[in-house]
């Protein structure tokens, strides 16, 4: 596989993962005080480098799945 097509399989995985670490990062903000502010910030952050993201995958043609090979298995009956 090429390794164009390896970031293209990547970078859905990056944007998931990114999303779910902003999500946690809200859920803390609203149970401390001080630092709920910044703690927003970095979810914001987050959400920023995810559409940077989107947009390097718009360039490199969209996301791309990694092929499994087909699972084979015999069923007795």
């Amino acid at each position: 596989m090429k390794e164009v097509d390896k970031l293209r399989a990547l970078i859905p995985h990056w944007i998931e993962h990114n999303h779910e670490h902003a999500a946690e990062y809200l859920k803390w903000a609203e149970k401390v005080g001080e630092a709920e502010e910044n703690i927003k910030e970095a979810a914001n952050a987050l959400d920023k480098v995810n559409w940077a993201l989107k947009h390097v995958l718009d360039d490199l043609g969209g996301p791309v799945e990694i092929q499994q090979p087909p699972h084979h298995h015999h069923h007795h009956h």
